[in-house]
């Protein structure tokens, strides 16, 4: 009787090794859990920047006041008859 139950009791810990520390057990749940909040969160912060992205396109082709802003404010582009200024930082001589 008492091989019987030693023997029931190494099966149980064994079971109860799968269930927590196994390929399918919690543990490897748990992290698979953590994983996919993780790829969640990526995925948002993608398709913040798609939509951002798909904006500034459309807006791009919707007119010119956008295409002349974007060159004005990169590549400091100036218009016939203005006259740009440039007042440099004081922290950066």
């Amino acid at each position: 009787m008492k091989i019987l139950s030693a023997g029931l009791l190494i099966l149980l810990a064994g079971l109860q090794y799968q269930i927590w520390f196994g390929q399918s057990g919690a543990m490897a749940q748990q992290r698979l859990a953590g994983q996919v909040a993780e790829q969640k969160a990526r995925m948002e912060q993608l398709q913040q920047r798609n939509r951002k992205m798909i904006a500034e396109v459309v807006a791009l082709q919707s007119g010119k006041a956008a295409f002349e802003a974007r060159a004005r404010s990169e590549l400091g582009l100036v218009k016939k008859g203005e006259v740009f200024y440039l007042i440099p930082d004081e922290a950066n001589p």
